[in-house]
């Protein structure tokens, strides 16, 4: 990877503007974006393209499902088809090491906004002079491919497109003051566009009876599920629990994804090969995801002691967790608050910290990451994040979202 700031070709006032003006929230006062980019090489490109082809197999394969869905509640069992087109990977690129997987989201914040950024700072630095670097798609491009994954998901579910609503589905309060409430939006207002009837909405505004999952009294039939609460075990979430298990409903990502590909406890067995044999890795396999999967444990009681007495090598985080919420420092975990978390049922692993690369923005080190989209193991969106800190995740400026790109050359 390489980093670079072209601060000097950019006016900040009109790139901002131009960012608030494509539908973003107001930059840098809301959201802020760093006016500086990273370079991919196109050969980790193609290494991390790999890896998520093999992450795919792995995660889909019948000994992998079987086992992941051994211990898990009725509804995460029911097998489905749908494949999420915004799932996330996120990784690191240590300045001296090979780039590792950090954790997979099916439910990646930020697709849309990164491709915004990507195309309007691309514009304003004049990036078209770096013959080096692939150009990314334009923003109606990039919705146009969108709208069509939507599409392939929506007829391979039903076997055409749906009468019903498609609907974006988040908590009321992440829909009126969530950082991304604009990006839902914004992906509301992409299927109206594409003629579709479609509409916000949280959990609590559906109604289930007995055939149909209703909004307002319309039938819902597609539903991007933006939700965080991935365990759907409120109250709030009845009616969409009933339409799932009725198999009444298109919903994408969903608990039976969750459980058999974006469980941090997951990383357990990507990481270690002690499971390879019941799971059908192959050793292909095995190679791939042990280059590039730190050493992950599932925190329990007969490992605690061991992992409180190596903590200085990990990263303490929930099982359930995201954006950084729950996450522990080092130097407060010891075989007492780790038995703790144990005692109240709260699921924690340890993985192996990974360094981040560094590079200096307007005077201050940043901390810089990866996060790749894909769908059905085809790559369509590189982004990244310049975080203040090292260890956690604090995008205030200077820090903030990256523009990144892809290298044409090795």
């Amino acid at each position: 990877m390489t980093a670079n700031c072209l601060a000097d070709r950019i006016d900040r006032q009109n790139f901002y503007a131009a960012l608030t003006a494509a539908g973003m929230p107001e930059v840098p006062g809301e959201f802020s974006v760093v006016p500086c980019h990273q370079v991919i090489s196109a050969a980790v490109v193609a290494e991390i393209s790999a890896f998520i082809e093999a992450f795919d197999r792995v995660t889909t394969r019948a000994a992998w499902l079987a086992a992941a869905l051994r211990s898990v509640p009725a509804i995460f069992q029911r097998r489905r088809k749908e494949v999420c087109f915004f799932s996330a990977w996120d990784f690191h690129l240590p300045p001296d090491g090979s780039w590792q997987l950090i954790e997979f989201n099916d439910n990646g914040s930020g697709f849309m906004f990164a491709a915004i950024i990507n195309a309007l700072y691309y514009k304003a630095a004049e990036m078209d002079r770096e013959t080096a670097i692939a150009a990314p798609d334009s923003w109606s491009a990039f919705q146009q491919h969108i709208g069509d994954l939507v599409e392939q998901e929506a007829t391979e579910f039903f076997g055409g497109l749906p009468d019903g609503l498609f609907v974006v589905l988040d908590e009321a309060h992440t829909l009126e003051q969530g950082r991304f409430r604009t990006e839902l939006a914004m992906l509301r207002d992409l299927f109206q566009a594409r003629g579709w009837q479609s509409t916000l909405a949280s959990p609590t505004m559906l109604q289930w009876d007995g055939r149909n999952l209703l909004f307002n009294g319309r039938a819902v039939s597609f539903i991007v599920n933006r939700s965080t609460d991935f365990l759907w075990q409120s109250r709030e979430f009845a009616a969409l629990r009933s339409a799932y298990e009725a198999e009444r409903v298109y919903v994408a990502p969903s608990p039976f994804t969750y459980a058999t590909r974006s469980d941090k406890r997951l990383l357990e067995w990507l990481s270690l090969p002690h499971s390879d044999d019941a799971l059908d890795v192959t050793p292909e396999e095995r190679r791939i995801l042990s280059a590039h999967v730190p050493e992950t444990h599932v925190i329990r009681t007969e490992n605690l002691d061991e992992l409180a007495r190596r903590k200085g090598e990990f990263v303490f985080k929930p099982a359930h967790g995201f954006a950084a919420r729950g996450l522990l420092d080092s130097t407060a975990v010891g075989p007492t608050r780790l038995r703790r978390l144990l005692a109240h049922g709260e699921d924690y692993v340890a993985q192996r910290h990974v360094a981040k690369s560094n590079q200096d923005i307007d005077g201050q080190p940043l901390w810089t990451d990866l996060r790749v989209w894909a769908y059905r193991g085809k790559i369509f969106q590189l982004s990244g994040r310049a975080s203040r800190c090292a260890d956690r995740l604090d995008l205030s400026p200077p820090g903030g979202w990256l523009p990144t790109y892809r290298s044409l050359g090795l």
